[in-house]
């Protein structure tokens, strides 16, 4: 992990207000386009239709259709699950997260624990995490386990060529999530942060993810993690 995390300004950009008129029209001809995709689609190809459901499931959170939304992504969720197609599962549960129903958050936490368990994109890994740091207070020690986290996702996972990109994108995490949980403005600051914390090994840091993913998930499981830990590639 890099030693050099500096403050390089806030992560998070300000959310637009919501699509168009114009946008809103451009939505539904494309969810509309989708759904007939949808139609002719056979039941034998699985993965192909979830992937096409999670993108008919993204329109219509896009046109604030959640219901609709949570529904047919977690019919994806399922196949997903169903083809061990890990990233598709995370895929998926970042939808259900979105969709604001009842268990969205429990699908955050089970999507992120796919996604720290099993191999998956660490771009995917990293936009998971980012959603437990926009959930939780500023003084909250689950944020900062987090936005570690990705960090050491990324150094696990990101080939050559997007490791410096996505190292910029977790260090800036990482920087604004230490600036609001302690005042960190400089560099001896966050070491002492780190240090304080203990963000600086993995074998400390991880079972207290684990406990942050419980404490979002609760008894709301749709998986038994021990099975699924046996196929985990050598």
């Amino acid at each position: 992990m890099s030693e050099s995390i500096l403050n390089v300004g806030p992560l998070i950009n300000n959310a637009n207000d919501g699509l168009s008129e114009q946008e809103r029209n451009g939505m539904k001809r494309h969810l509309a386009e989708k759904l007939q995709q949808l139609d002719a689609m056979s039941s034998a190809e699985p993965l192909p239709r979830a992937r096409l459901q999670l993108d008919i499931a993204e329109a219509l959170i896009a046109l604030e259709r959640k219901k609709e939304a949570w529904d047919i992504a977690r019919e994806a969720f399922i196949t997903a699950m169903r083809q061990e197609s890990w990233a598709d599962a995370v895929e998926a549960c970042d939808v259900l997260y979105q969709a604001g129903q009842k268990d969205s958050i429990a699908a955050l936490g089970m999507g992120i624990w796919l996604a720290v368990t099993f191999p998956v994109d660490p771009e995917l890994t990293v936009a998971m995490l980012i959603h437990v740091v926009d959930e939780t207070p500023d003084d909250s020690d689950g944020a900062a386990v987090a936005a570690i986290t990705a960090r050491y996702v990324v150094d696990l996972r990101a080939a050559d060529d997007r490791h410096e990109n996505l190292c910029f994108l977790v260090d800036n995490l990482i920087s604004m999530v230490a600036k609001r949980h302690s005042n960190v403005q400089d560099q001896d600051a966050m070491s002492r942060w780190l240090d304080r914390l203990e963000l600086r090994e993995p074998r400390v840091f991880l079972p207290r993810l684990a406990q942050v993913v419980d404490a979002i998930v609760g008894d709301r499981w749709w998986f038994d993690r021990d099975e699924l830990r046996n196929r985990l590639p050598d």
